[in-house]
């Protein structure tokens, strides 16, 4: 194992309901791609033997096997919606196997409805997981690996969220709009994930277009694409019409410091 590496992985590059979506029948959804097959969105951060996730889904066990990811050092919450939560049970393992609470950082906001949805991971009972909420706030850095990770406001519509830049490397999920402070951490990354749900866009995603344009103006090495539908079209195709330095983002991927693609 290379103890000097430090990458983003995507674990999930889809919606909240994932790709394919149940009961669809279009094009991307019957696919056989494994590209068009994809889970909801969430990262992984690697330093060596440490891993720090960002969000937990209702996919996260799938994911956390699939990446074969043994120990865990610590979560990021961007937000409270359920496609970033709902399986913070699944920190259960991690935390009974390195006999730890797990650090699980997010917005006070966000703290307040995790111990309200998850009340009995708080109440004592045994087997529960262990979990140390330590609530947290934009401008504010994490220690992890070689570079801290810095904690980035994002506008999902009119929800304040957690974007991050780590190093060289940024990761903006559920974005709608990038405040000032947040356009001026990410100009001229060596790598940027950015989410795009479709072509069109909504009150509280970007569109393609959108997300392109932002890509242009932050003058990125590589821009990836992530948290995108079905309504985008098969991966292949997306891919042909992005510009040379965009690609759209797959389960697996990998992007190292400096921005050089692993995977």
């Amino acid at each position: 194992m290379d103890l000097e590496r430090e990458e983003l992985v995507l674990l999930g590059t889809a919606t909240s309901q994932g790709v394919p979506v149940l009961t669809c029948s279009c094009p991307v959804c019957r696919s056989t791609a494994p590209r068009d097959n994809r889970l909801r969105a969430s990262a992984l951060l690697r330093s060596g033997v440490q891993n720090f996730a960002i969000d937990v889904g209702p996919d996260f066990r799938q994911q956390m096997l699939r990446a074969r990811v043994k120990t865990l050092d610590g979560v990021l919450i961007t937000h409270e919606h359920n496609d970033h939560t709902a399986g913070l049970d699944d920190l259960r393992p991690y935390c009974f196997a390195q006999g730890i609470e797990m650090p699980v950082y997010c917005l006070p906001r966000v703290a307040k409805e995790l111990r309200e949805r998850f009340a009995y991971a708080f109440s004592g009972y045994p087997g529960v997981p262990r979990l140390d909420i330590r609530e947290v706030n934009f401008g504010e850095r994490i220690s992890f690996g070689r570079h801290d990770i810095e904690l980035l406001e994002v506008s999902h519509g009119p929800l304040p969220i957690f974007g991050i830049r780590w190093g060289d490397i940024g990761y903006l999920t559920d974005v709608k709009s990038l405040p000032s402070t947040t356009l001026a951490r990410c100009t001229g990354l060596s790598a940027l994930v950015l989410s795009a749900l479709n072509r069109t866009g909504t009150h509280s995603h970007l569109s393609l277009d959108e997300a392109l344009r932002y890509l242009r103006e932050l003058n990125v090495g590589q821009g990836v694409l992530t948290h995108f539908s079905h309504g985008m079209g098969r991966s292949a195709e997306l891919s042909r019409e992005l510009p040379p330095n965009v690609r759209a983002g797959w389960d697996g991927m990998v992007l190292r410091q400096g921005g050089a693609l692993a995977g």
